[in-house]
């Protein structure tokens, strides 16, 4: 069912500043491929050009190998939730959704079959604008699978939903990419992405700047440390210490150690004879690993001055 998303040196330009910078990747079907990067990156701006909603000053932006402005009846091919408060607020969730289904051919009873998946059957007579922003997410999620669509764009759906309401939308997109579409998710939650994503892009000031699992993402910090507890905190401290690692003593009595690998650091205590209770490698988290390789594309910086 899905299809793939492929963008050619896609670029888009504002006068002088560049949004989108000769972007090239490939989104495939059958995953939740998380779309990452520090604020201003470009992210919205290039979800709209995929969508057709923001022309491209250069490259192209195609699902399916075609560009989505040229598909009539687009809900049938891409679903998309861009911005939960782009809705008329005097219009009921019932209307909204059927006045999208008569002009892309949908017929009406998909409009309650949707209302009951994300959980507005009962305030579907309701105007948009009495709506909690929890509750405006999820019609835009409704919106955006009306046309049972195999490719599917979600920027920020996390935001305003209540612990369930975030349980509930990860075992959707991943039940909707075991269905075999494409789903692609913009989020500045690292801790949903980790979450609920398979693949990462994260992009910088426009720019590439990782396509690849979440794991191997991980694994790119330099903040991989091991965990380790003894005894003799001080003695395994000063030889590990003089083997070039940097030690630092945990509130919790353990020691964490970079720039050894957790086989270094047994074999050392073991030549030394200094007795280990914990021996535990730990990879850098997503927001550990995000950070580090966008320091250089921050757009702004808490506390400094411009």
């Amino acid at each position: 069912m899905g299809q793939v998303i492929e963008l050619t040196a896609l670029t888009k330009r504002y006068g002088r500043t560049t949004a989108v910078d000769d972007l090239t990747l490939t989104v495939r079907p059958g995953h939740v491929t998380g779309f990452l990067g520090p604020n201003g990156a470009g992210k919205s701006t290039t979800l709209r050009m995929i969508l057709g909603l923001t022309t491209p000053t250069g490259g192209t932006a195609t699902v399916d190998g075609v560009r989505f402005a040229d598909r009539p009846r687009g809900l049938r091919y891409a679903g998309a939730l861009l911005d939960a408060g782009d809705v008329h607020g005097g219009r009921s969730a019932r209307a909204h959704l059927a006045a999208l289904a008569r002009s892309n051919g949908i017929a009406g009873a998909r409009v309650e079959e949707v209302l009951r998946e994300v959980g507005l059957a009962a305030a579907a007579r309701r105007r948009i604008g009495g709506f909690s922003l929890g509750m405006r997410q999820r019609l835009g999620i409704a919106a955006a699978l009306l046309g049972d669509p195999p490719v599917l764009l979600f920027d920020e759906p996390f935001n305003g939903l209540d612990p369930e309401g975030v349980r509930w939308v990860r075992g959707l997109f991943r039940r909707l990419a075991g269905e075999g579409r494409t789903v692609f998710v913009s989020s500045h939650l690292m801790s949903e992405m980790e979450h609920c994503a398979d693949r990462l892009v994260v992009i910088g000031r426009g720019r590439l700047i990782a396509e690849q699992s979440l794991a191997d993402l991980a694994a790119r910090s330099t903040r991989t440390s091991v965990v380790v507890r003894t005894p003799d905190p001080a003695g395994l401290a000063a030889v590990l210490t003089a083997e070039g690692a940097a030690v630092r003593p945990e509130d919790d009595g353990s020691l964490a150690v970079t720039g050894l690998t957790a086989a270094r650091v047994g074999d050392l205590a073991f030549a030394h004879r200094i007795p280990l209770h914990e021996l535990t490698a730990r990879t850098a988290s997503l927001e550990e690993a995000f950070m580090e390789l966008t320091a250089a594309s921050v757009e702004y910086l808490a506390g400094e001055a411009r």
